[in-house]
């Protein structure tokens, strides 16, 4: 299954990466700029797959990296309980 934010987190791009804002706790979280390529791949409808190429696209980095990269970005993101599944 693809994750997605939850439907009470909100998601700011700014100048360094994406801020997102848990309304349920009122928390802020930071994500810096591969990050914010991670979700605006994930918030654009694509999967982990699709984030993996978005940050191969945009960094110099190689594919396998680019997956362990998004399947940590997602973990942590599930971790903080700000996506679902």
């Amino acid at each position: 299954m693809m994750p997605h934010l939850r439907q009470d987190v909100s998601a700011v791009e700014v100048e360094d990466g994406m801020v997102l804002l848990d309304e349920r706790t009122g928390r802020y979280y930071q994500v810096n700029g591969s990050g914010a390529v991670v979700l605006g791949a994930l918030l654009g409808g694509g999967g982990e797959e699709e984030a993996a190429d978005a940050l191969t696209e945009r960094y110099d980095v190689d594919r396998e990296r680019a997956l362990a990269d998004v399947g940590r970005i997602v973990g942590q993101l599930r971790a903080t309980g700000l996506v679902t599944p």
